[in-house]
């Protein structure tokens, strides 16, 4: 099976919503809103969050579908004003680098579908979103997973080595496993 990756935007709402629905709002109930600045609200309505953030064009991601046309994961990216809750926020303070033009932030994959490259076609898709978008410095906080075992559950941002097959550099460790990896993205 191949994929492809598309904006996640008002017209594939529909499909993000059929994923989330399907996985039961992902990583309990997050519905990807938790770097959000509103994602640490108690009462708040994660799904109905979502959908205006992506309806208003406050919320980005590169949607991977499968053959059949049905999403099967994503990757979230955004400027650093749209996500502005990180991992590791403490020791990303310490010293911290220079302020990115965007922040990719969480990634999800279908439970039946892991192990497939879907996580690649949906940073290769945001990668190209950002460039369409202007390009510039990008980051991440990615784990390393070589030399140890990692349960998908907890990879919600990826792995570091995903992102240095695609050009990123380790900054800065800020965690056990967890690295500042950046790139900078040319124009489109």
């Amino acid at each position: 099976m191949s994929y492809t990756s598309r904006p996640l935007d008002a017209s594939t709402w529909d499909a993000f919503a059929e994923l989330m629905e399907r996985n039961n709002g992902v990583f309990g109930g997050c519905w990807c809103i938790g770097f959000h600045p509103e994602g640490g609200q108690r009462g708040l309505d994660h799904r109905a969050a979502k959908e205006d953030r992506v309806r208003t064009g406050r919320a980005h991601a590169a949607l991977v579908f499968d053959d059949d046309g049905e999403a099967q994961g994503w990757c979230q990216y955004g400027s650093p004003a749209e996500l502005t809750r990180i991992k590791h926020r403490v020791q990303y303070a310490k010293d911290a680098p220079p302020v990115p033009d965007w922040r990719i932030t969480c990634f999800y994959v279908d439970t039946k579908h892991r192990g497939q490259g879907i996580a690649r076609v949906g940073l290769e898709g945001a990668l190209d979103q950002i460039a369409r978008a202007g390009g510039g410095l990008v980051e991440a906080i990615p784990e390393v997973t070589t030399g140890r075992t990692a349960h998908g559950r907890f990879l919600y941002s990826a792995t570091v080595e995903l992102f240095e097959q695609l050009g990123f550099s380790r900054v800065r460790q800020v965690g056990k496993h967890a690295w500042i990896v950046g790139r900078t993205v040319d124009p489109a």
